[in-house]
């Protein structure tokens, strides 16, 4: 049995202990299949963390860069109590819309505000608004830095910054050697986005 194969049983057998079965989640997977959008949206697993750290922070406001459509938001804002807040930005407009459809059916449209465009367009509209207590990034690892650095104009003390994808299935150890061009951009973007937080004065970080 290979690796790969071996780490997907256990996947599975986390997801079925720790989750189960979940319609509403299951719809949203099932609508974005259908919608031909890639299927790159967190695991079930990555899902349950993400909410597990809302509730554990007593987060009110979260700010999450790079919805696709919807999957994490909902894990997130699941979490938030009645008056909390989740603003999620999203680049495509397709992917916007079902989201808003997915938020719609989940009855969490009161606490998910998503802006459609470009994120660093619109993160500077989010100054001057309360400080965020949880911030997470998923989306185009080109812009990782910049994103850190506003998620850092935007929290407080004692927010919790997470990213995806930092390890690009070992691309970071070697950006160069990385064929693909557009892996290989997105690998050295990351690389440098785990320096930064490993380094950072105002953060205390892991991967």
């Amino acid at each position: 049995m290979s690796d790969h194969h071996l780490f997907g049983q256990v996947d599975q057998y986390l997801e079925d202990l720790f989750i189960g079965e979940d319609p509403l989640l299951n719809q949203v997977l099932a609508n974005s299949e259908a919608a031909q959008i890639p299927a790159i949206q967190v695991s079930p697993l990555q899902g349950k963390f993400l909410m597990l750290m809302v509730q554990i922070t007593g987060a009110k406001r979260v700010l999450e860069i790079g919805t696709l459509t919807g999957y994490s938001s909902l894990w997130l804002a699941r979490a938030l109590p009645a008056d909390g807040q989740l603003i999620t930005l999203e680049f495509q407009a397709k992917h916007a819309a079902l989201a808003q459809q997915h938020f719609d059916l989940a009855d969490l449209s009161d606490r998910i505000t998503c802006h459609q465009g470009p994120a660093l367009d619109t993160l500077p509209s989010l100054e001057g608004d309360p400080p965020f207590d949880l911030v997470f990034i998923d989306a185009d690892k080109v812009n990782y830095s910049a994103y850190l650095d506003w998620a850092l104009r935007l929290t407080r003390p004692g927010s919790v910054i997470i990213a995806d994808n930092v390890v690009r299935r070992g691309q970071v150890l070697d950006p160069a050697r990385v064929a693909d061009e557009d892996e290989r951009i997105a690998a050295q973007a990351v690389r440098d986005f785990n320096a930064t937080m490993a380094t950072h004065d105002q953060l205390d970080a892991i991967a």
